[in-house]
């Protein structure tokens, strides 16, 4: 017997699908089991008998987007040839899936669950995690531009990290504020400007033009 609630045409993937849209857009927090079950079309019954729960929910959204509409950025960064092509891919590729028209704005896992309750702490604490692991990755790419020679072994590469990742949260932000593509790359461009300061170690600059001086002098 079908469980009550149900409908008969019940597809298990397409109602996650419509879910993470609507976490995507409320977060976590706002999205209401009433809206939930609507959006899904299928009772609460059904919901719970299919995920468990709205937090078993949530993280199979989670998931979802991961493997789909969030894996595009990731995917682009970690093919670059090069540490700056992935800095690129990753803020320009942001821009892009960011600003789409047919998705709601911004990232997923960025603005699902900041604001936690103490009943929503463990979900916000997962896609917390999420996040960090996302400056972990995008530290061991820089870390392979040190070992080519890209960039400079004095180098911070995880505090380089967290300010691109940083940078790309604030692009989170301004696409959900209404800031479309354009404007999304041009915050994009501007962090790119920045990539030489970023990469160069400093006290190695300053010994290499004391060597220079010394050399011509």
């Amino acid at each position: 017997m079908a469980d009550r609630g149900r409908p008969r045409n019940f597809d298990r993937e397409k109602s996650l699908a419509k879910a993470m849209e609507l976490f995507w857009e409320k977060g976590y927090e706002g999205a209401s089991m009433a809206e939930l079950t609507a959006t899904m079309g299928i009772g609460s019954p059904s919901l719970y008998a299919a995920f468990g729960s709205k937090e078993g929910l949530f993280r199979e959204a989670v998931d979802l987007y991961r493997a789909t509409d969030g894996a595009a950025v990731w995917q682009e960064t970690l093919a670059a040839t090069s540490a700056y092509g992935a800095v690129e891919a990753f803020l320009m590729s942001s821009a892009r899936e960011f600003s789409r028209i047919d998705k709601p704005s911004g990232c997923f896992i960025i603005l699902s669950a900041l604001h936690s309750t103490q009943a929503s702490a463990a979900v916000g604490a997962d896609v917390s995690a999420k996040r960090a692991r996302n400056v972990e990755i995008l530290a061991e790419k820089l870390a392979q531009g040190v070992q080519s020679g890209e960039i400079d072994e004095g180098v911070n590469v995880e505090a380089v990290a967290r300010f691109l990742i940083t940078v790309q949260q604030g692009m989170s932000i301004q696409a959900r504020d209404g800031a479309r593509r354009q404007k999304l790359e041009e915050i994009a461009h501007s962090a790119l400007v920045a990539w030489q300061a970023l990469t160069r170690d400093d006290s190695l600059a300053q010994n290499r033009d004391t060597t220079v001086l010394r050399t011509h002098s």
